[in-house]
Formats: C-alpha cells, sequence, structure tokens
C-alpha cells in the first residue's frame, strides 16, 4: 500500500481540475482513479487491481476523508479530497465549454436516461457520442465501439474494481482521452440519488450521510475501514522505526 501513497495526488482540487484542462486541451490520455479506503484495500487483495493503482499509467486522487488523514498521518502532504462526483461534474462544464465528446458506460438504463437528458438540458454543447448501461453482457465489445468513436472523455460505472479493470485492459486501443471509474457517480448526477448535504460534506461525514441512508453499507464500511485503519498504523510505525 506504500506505493499507492507515493503516487497519490496532493495538491488539491482545483488544481486537479486545471491539470485535467490541459491534458484535454493537448490531447493527453488520462486515467484517473478515484479512491476511498475500500479501493486501496481491494488493491492490497487483488492482485489484478494491484497492478493498475501502481501503473504510470494511472493517476490515484484522494476520494475518501479516510485516505486523506491516511496520508496525513504518514507525512505525505494530500492537500484535500478530490471526489469523484465533483470531477465528473467539471468534466461536463469543460465538454460543454471546449465542444468536447463524451462516452458514458455503466448503471441502470434509468439512470442513464436521467442522467443523458439532464447533460442535454444543462451542457447542451457536449458531444455525447453514446451510451451504454452496465448491464450489456459483452462490455469489451462496447469498448472496442468507444474506441473507434475516440471520445475525449469515457465515464465508466460500473463499480471498483471492475471499472478500472475495464479501462486498463483497453486504455492501449486508444490515441487520447480522460477516463474515470465514477462508481455511482451516474445516481447521484442522474438525481436518481441524493448526495450528503453540504454540512456533511464540509464536515467531511459524507459517508455518515450513505450509511444512514443504506444501512447495508455498515458492513462493508467496517470491515474495509478498520483493516484500513490497521494497515495505516502499522505503516506508520515501521516509518518512524526506519
Amino acid at each position: 500500500m506504500q506505493k499507492y501513497f507515493q503516487k497519490i495526488y496532493c495538491d488539491g482540487f482545483e488544481q486537479f481540475v486545471n491539470l485535467l484542462e490541459g491534458k484535454m486541451d493537448k490531447e493527453e490520455k488520462t486515467f484517473v482513479i478515484t479512491a476511498n479506503p475500500e479501493t486501496l484495500m481491494i488493491g492490497v487483495d487483488t492482485p489484478a487491481f494491484d497492478e493498475i493503482l501502481k501503473s504510470d499509467k494511472t493517476i490515484i486522487v484522494p476520494d475518501g476523508i479516510g485516505v486523506v488523514k491516511a496520508a496525513q498521518m504518514l507525512n505525505i502532504p494530500v492537500k484535500e479530497r478530490v471526489t469523484g462526483v465533483e470531477i465528473v461534474q467539471k468534466l461536463f462544464e469543460m465538454l460543454d465549454k471546449k465542444n468536447k465528446s463524451l462516452y458514458l458506460l455503466g448503471a441502470k438504463q434509468e439512470v442513464l436516461e436521467k442522467l443523458v437528458e439532464r447533460i442535454g438540458q444543462e451542457y447542451p454543447n457536449v458531444q455525447l457520442l453514446g451510451h451504454t448501461d452496465g448491464y450489456v453482457k459483452d462490455k469489451d465489445a462496447v469498448f472496442e465501439q468507444i474506441a473507434e468513436c475516440k471520445p475525449d472523455v469515457v465515464l465508466v460505472a460500473l463499480g471498483i474494481p471492475a471499472q478500472e479493470q475495464l479501462i486498463y485492459k483497453h486504455y492501449d486501443k486508444f490515441e487520447k482521452g480522460i477516463f474515470v471509474g465514477v462508481g455511482g457517480s451516474f445516481d447521484v448526477l442522474s438525481g436518481t440519488k441524493k448526495r450528503a448535504p453540504k454540512i456533511f460534506i464540509k464536515l467531511n461525514l459524507e459517508w455518515l450521510y450513505r450509511i444512514a441512508k443504506e444501512p447495508k453499507r455498515i458492513k462493508r464500511f467496517y470491515v474495509s475501514n478498520v483493516k484500513f485503519i490497521s494497515k495505516i498504523q502499522k505503516m506508520k510505525r515501521q516509518t518512524n522505526e526506519d
């Protein structure tokens, strides 16, 4: 896990948005992984995902407050959270401003349709080259089609690590594009699910709001976060000993 933190993005949200805009303007390929503690724990336990997290093709941003706090414990100067939902919102604005193109893959069909409708209403200059729900059987074939479209941004909402593994598998077929695995962001951005109230976001308690709304999350949250905290404390002890 130490290698994940060695490459994590430290400079904050606005700086990251500026970085993405520069990449878009130069048509430089960029693969963004939004990480919370569960993301990093999956990497530790899943060799294929571990490879992706460590790859020089990927940028890891600290989506969860647990990752920010862990980095600070390890004396890594992570400034703040860089959340997937906010990244996507900024990408929509960039695409609209620059008349650039987008492809959406993932989520339920009804969620995707609502998101497409919202994009059409609020970002009319976005060139939406296509959209496919997350229940299509042959996702590899879909990605072959996406590669032919050559979009400027590809957003994949299939959950971690499936979305990152699919992007990584096909990444070298693209000459340009910003690729982001966005988890449940389509649900929020389409209006299907509400994001946490601003006070929860400001206090970095968005995780608590999600658990309150979906109690079934608590076991998954507890297991991944307790293991994560234990591993970070061990890493800190080792760093201090060195």
